[in-house]
């Protein structure tokens, strides 16, 4: 009869190592610039309202808001000027730049230029186009649904920045894409100071994309121009 096999040991030696083998290190995350921190920082508080226009913001506040020194908060400041975001007050601060009636007036012109002529070599749509159409409107609706009005404005500028792309000229995407932020800004000054509106762009954009369904290119224009044109009686101080 042969005997039953000893249970398996670990010898010392074997635990000794395998106690001594140091636990993997992860390494640490690496972080962003200072400069391009307070840059994120200051431009994502002007686009969500947190700064609004006519805000003064300090080097030295903005500086312990990001923790940093005040030298990469005046590198930040100055690409913001550029893009028209604030206007530097020498030892005073920076003046966050409430959005203008031209302002708005050359971007919803822009914007009809381009979404117009997109949407005519959009159709006949795609199914991936019409797919992707119905995904952002269906996010948006729950967005509205949850008071997230930010949130709802960027979901707003990917669905017709979709339709944009979809025409397949890159320059004219590219172009539209540098409206991104100032589109942002009025999405979100628009809703918050006429919560009800969002309510008549979720219904806009169903009839665009139903407009594209049926592959009939000049009702997608003209709804699109007259969604966009909302702006525009905004700035004028008409509200349809």
């Amino acid at each position: 009869m042969s005997s039953a096999p000893s249970p398996a040991t670990t010898s010392p030696a074997t635990a000794t190592a395998t106690e001594s083998t140091p636990a993997p290190t992860h390494a640490p995350v690496k972080q962003p610039p200072a400069a391009e921190r307070v840059y994120a920082h200051v431009k994502q508080g002007v686009l969500d309202r947190r700064y609004e226009g006519g805000t003064l913001l300090t080097e030295g506040e903005l500086a312990e808001a990001v923790g940093v020194s005040r030298t990469p908060v005046r590198e930040a400041l100055l690409r913001l000027e550029v893009e028209g975001l604030i206007r530097l007050y020498p030892k005073k601060g920076a003046l966050v730049l409430s959005v203008s009636a031209q302002e708005i007036a050359d971007v919803v012109e822009t914007r009809q230029l381009v979404e117009g002529h997109a949407a005519r070599k959009a159709v006949p749509a795609s199914p991936q186009l019409i797919a992707r159409l119905e995904e952002l409107l269906a996010r948006q609706k729950e967005q509205a649904a949850a008071g997230d009005l930010a949130a709802a404005a960027v979901t707003d500028r990917c669905f017709h920045a979709e339709i944009v792309r979809s025409g397949g000229n890159e320059i004219l995407s590219r172009l539209y894409d540098q409206l991104r932020d100032r589109q942002l800004r009025m999405g979100v000054a628009v809703m918050h100071a006429h919560p009800d509106r969002i309510t008549k762009t979720l219904s806009e954009h169903e009839q665009i994309l139903q407009a594209l369904r049926s592959g009939d290119a000049e009702e997608v224009v003209g709804l699109i121009h007259r969604h966009v044109s909302w702006f525009s009686n905004l700035a004028r101080g008409e509200v349809r």
